[in-house]
């Protein structure tokens, strides 16, 4: 799941093999996530507890590293930043729960749903309908999401469940970014991954323990691997390369991620997918690329 925040600009600045390199790199970090919470032995929720615990400090270094501040905010930015963490941690938790009981190609992909929805409160903003691509987008969603439903549906209830799970974590998602708008005005990138980590990562483990998840983990490796790949080294790439190219092409690498966890779901867990399974994905990740070129 992509979550670094901020959006490419319209036109591609001046880049270079190494831009490119980290964009793809980036997106690969972050579609092992998926990989790591299902090793882990703590529980869904509570890996993302742990994503989150884990990461803080290594974000706010790299944030002061930066020179971007940490405090000194106005009182509406700090609650947008609460409720910015709310939604993240809701987010993740349910993603978590869903990587648990889907396939990991179309946990990616709905998790990254929120790009669509993204789009949908911008049209709304904006008090007019659709055009363009922007209907292609939807069409294209709607019908590689009922593919992929349906699929789930035919091969076992529980898998169903987990795409549900993952749909809402997409549109948790999409909550999430729309709070952070009025924060990305005055803080830097660093400093916001930084916040809403520290404010989710309460919410997460209050979660994991009305759920009644084990908390301390009996092996540390899986979940530092998520909170390292996942929320440092994959959001860290994503921030390098995202002022260096346009949406449409960061969105375009964002279909890195399900190609990626599609191998892995195969080589790691033996999840075998058929013709139909790959045209839903096609049709939602082509949807996805859309959706983030709208985002100029």
């Amino acid at each position: 799941m992509a979550i670094a925040t901020g959006a490419a600009g319209s036109q591609p600045r001046n880049w270079n093999a190494a831009h490119f390199a980290a964009l793809v790199s980036g997106n690969a970090a972050l579609a092992l996530g998926p990989w790591f919470v299902r090793l882990a032995d703590s529980g869904p929720v509570s890996a993302g507890f742990w994503r989150l615990t884990l990461a803080v400090p290594l974000l706010a270094a790299i944030a002061l590293a930066s020179g971007q501040k940490l405090g000194g905010y106005r009182p509406a930015v700090w609650w947008a930043i609460a409720g910015a963490g709310v939604f993240f941690a809701f987010d993740l938790g349910m993603w978590h729960i869903g990587i648990h009981y889907t396939r990991m190609g179309n946990a990616t992909l709905f998790g990254n749903a929120g790009s669509l929805v993204v789009m949908a409160a911008g049209l709304i903003a904006l008090h007019r309908w659709p055009r363009g691509n922007e209907w292609l987008a939807f069409v294209l969603a709607l019908g590689g999401t009922a593919i992929l439903l349906g699929r789930s549906f035919e091969i076992n209830h529980t898998t169903l469940l987990g795409d549900l799970f993952c749909l809402t974590a997409g549109l948790l998602y999409a909550g999430y970014i729309l709070l952070m708008k009025r924060p990305r005005e005055t803080l830097g990138n660093w400093a916001i991954l930084t916040w809403s980590s520290l404010a989710g990562a309460p919410v997460l483990l209050a979660f994991a323990l009305v759920l009644g998840e084990p908390i301390w983990p009996s092996q540390w490796w899986p979940l530092i691997g998520l909170a390292l790949v996942s929320q440092v080294i994959g959001q860290g790439l994503l921030i390098f390369s995202l002022r260096h190219f346009s949406a449409m092409v960061f969105g375009l690498a964002l279909l890195c991620q399900p190609a990626i966890a599609v191998a892995v779901g195969w080589l790691a867990f033996g999840e075998v997918l058929g013709w139909p399974d790959f045209l839903g994905m096609a049709l939602v990740a082509a949807a996805l690329a859309l959706a983030r070129s709208t985002q100029d």
